[in-house]
């Protein structure tokens, strides 16, 4: 369609208030049930100001940031670029995110102008049935609802879920059973996308779609082994991408996640974004707090 991404027209849309200092000018659009400002806005917007402090020929390969403090969702966020350096071939660009007087997040991200090489390989991307047969995420949780069995707290806990305005379209491949504890292996697989149109337009824009979408429900990969468990708190550590390929950010994308290691109230997690051609676009690596009851929950039934 030709509706216009949101996330295009004001969640990653920043002003300029000095050449080198920017203020989110969009409201916050979706903020999660912790109240704390959605992680991946705060990567997509960084990446928005270190963007527009380098040539329109030099596109983003890597960023690796930190985030230091909780985002408070009712106050703007400004974000500081360091012109760290400004190579031949790379550029590395330092972004200091600040509320409140207090830096909230760090990020180097680093641009490089196209290279051609014979080396070139990638993994194979999974097989998995295409995102036209399968259920978006508010269907699922409508199918959910639907149970006459569902006790009244998680009845609750979906509708909410449901009534959130998440600029993003999910079709989960493999969908956890939520009526159930048993532990699963720490993969997921999700179609994704942005939702709404964006279209050609320079890369950069949809690489920093992307980081915003890559933060979206990943650290939970992580907890599937131990869904027995009631999370206390559960918060990004720090978050990293690697850009490989052209991709359009509105189309579906495969995104294959997994959880390699948790422990000493950390999990790491690792993802892959695959365009639907196979071709590996980025891919990312997250590692967080998780912390839980150490009482397993009760049946959902």
């Amino acid at each position: 369609g030709d509706l216009r991404s949101v996330l295009i027209t004001s969640v990653l849309n920043l002003e300029r208030l000095e050449v080198d200092l920017f203020r989110c000018a969009g409201r916050h659009h979706w903020v999660p049930a912790t109240q704390r400002l959605f992680g991946g806005q705060i990567v997509g917007q960084a990446l928005v100001a270190a963007a527009r402090a380098v040539s329109r020929d030099e596109q983003v390969h890597s960023l690796h940031c930190y985030f230091v403090r909780t985002g408070d969702p009712k106050v703007p966020v400004l974000y500081e670029v360091e012109r760290t350096r400004t190579g031949k071939s790379f550029s590395v660009r330092s972004v200091k995110a600040i509320q409140h007087g207090k830096p909230i997040f760090t990020c180097q991200a680093s641009f490089q102008l196209s290279q051609a090489s014979p080396v070139q390989h990638q993994f194979t991307m999974p097989a998995v049935p295409p995102p036209e047969e399968l259920l978006t995420q508010e269907e699922l949780i409508q199918k959910f609802l639907q149970n006459p069995n569902l006790a009244e707290r998680y009845r609750k806990h979906l509708t909410k879920i449901q009534a959130e305005d998440v600029p993003i379209d999910i079709k989960p491949v493999n969908p956890p059973d939520i009526f159930s504890s048993e532990p699963q292996e720490p993969k997921q697989l999700f179609w994704v996308r942005a939702r709404g149109y964006i279209g050609e337009t320079d890369m950069k824009v949809h690489c920093c779609v992307a980081a915003y979408i890559s933060d979206y429900a990943f650290l939970g990969t992580a907890l599937l082994p131990h869904r027995q468990y009631h999370i206390k708190f559960m918060v990004s550590l720090d978050h990293s991408m690697w850009f490989h390929a052209p991709f359009r950010a509105d189309h579906w994308m495969l995104y294959e996640c997994e959880s390699p290691w948790a422990g000493g109230c950390r999990g790491l997690v690792q993802g892959r974004l695959w365009r639907r051609d196979g071709v590996l676009a980025v891919t990312c690596a997250q590692e967080g707090v998780i912390r839980v009851e150490q009482t397993p929950n009760q049946s959902k039934l």
